[in-house]
């Protein structure tokens, strides 16, 4: 907002707030939980509201209301989860949408909540002021969900590998620092509606991707490529059990590395190489102890003992 460029962070778990944020406490589905946005105690009117609340689309909405007076853009960070699965290779904004979602419903599922969120912008800041942010895979520092991490823990741990080829299978992802610097830099530009938001098809591959790893941590460890086929046949789970992965042709590829982002490129996305985005994070590991709790509510993620040896015996 207002006197140059100061931040409110609005957060109940956390135990302090990011770098020269200014508190506000307060959980939006408790019982006056928005009083800290309320009145005079939130500090003045904002330029800019992000929000990325991911459960019950209500909790969007009434923040929403609470601010679309006070504030002169929304930008709701979504998923690109809101689209009807399985959409195509190559899909844009314009592809089909899940069915059920409603702005002020209470938690459902994560797709239809997303979308609940996306409606409960809109419907407060209108589509003119309101930028849906569709998201894919994000990778980079801080990251809780433990894919990359993972990768990083088994690597740095040396010895053989199994890497799920091919090589060159297309990935596609956005490190979260260029997510940040985009919202701030299309919300400034006016952009508004929804924005598949992740970085260009084949920005890296598989092989860059794990070669990046081997290089960061410097442990040596060797690399087993493994055909498609050969992993699915060893029963090995992909996305959850090996992190990032899904198998070329799939509908699973289709849908988490293969859409259009054109429509964002042309609101300013830029992406770092993917060597940064790996050596970045494996600094920041470094400095938390090389682990990382996982994530309230989400399942594990990496490749158990048991499986790993099912893959390196193909």
């Amino acid at each position: 907002g207002g006197g140059g460029g100061s931040v409110t962070v609005y957060q109940g778990r956390r135990p302090r707030p990011p770098a020269g944020g200014r508190p506000r406490r307060g959980h939006p589905t408790a019982p006056d939980g928005l009083a800290a946005l309320a009145g005079a105690a939130a500090g003045g009117d904002w330029d800019l509201v992000v929000d990325t609340w991911s459960a019950a689309p209500r909790a969007v909405l009434d923040a929403a209301r609470l601010l679309a007076d006070r504030a002169a853009r929304l930008v709701y960070v979504s998923s690109c989860s809101v689209y009807a699965w399985a959409p195509p290779a190559g899909y844009t904004e314009d592809a089909p949408l899940v069915t059920g979602a409603s702005p002020d419903a209470g938690q459902t599922d994560y797709a239809r909540d997303k979308l609940g969120g996306e409606l409960a912008a809109v419907s407060a800041f209108g589509a003119e002021r309101s930028l849906l942010v569709r998201s894919g895979l994000i990778l980079g520092p801080h990251e809780n969900i433990g894919r990359l991490p993972w990768w990083l823990g088994r690597i740095a741990r040396g010895g053989r590998v199994p890497a799920p080829g091919p090589r060159d299978l297309p990935l596609q992802y956005v490190d979260v620092r260029d997510l940040a610097q985009w919202i701030l830099g299309a919300a400034e530009r006016g952009a508004a509606g929804p924005h598949n938001l992740m970085s260009p098809r084949g920005h890296t591959t598989m092989g860059e991707l794990l070669d990046a790893c081997v290089r960061a941590t410097g442990s040596g460890a060797e690399l087993r490529w493994i055909e498609p086929e050969a992993v699915l046949g060893a029963g090995v789970e992909p996305w959850t059990q090996l992190p990032v992965w899904v198998p070329p042709g799939s509908d699973m590829h289709d849908a988490l590395h293969g859409a259009d982002v054109s429509r964002a490129v042309e609101a300013g996305l830029r992406c770092r190489d993917v060597s940064e985005t790996v050596a970045d994070t494996w600094a920041w590991l470094r400095e938390v102890g090389g682990t990382v709790p996982p994530r309230p509510g989400r399942p594990p993620v990496g490749l158990p003992p048991e499986a790993e040896a099912r893959l390196l015996s193909r």
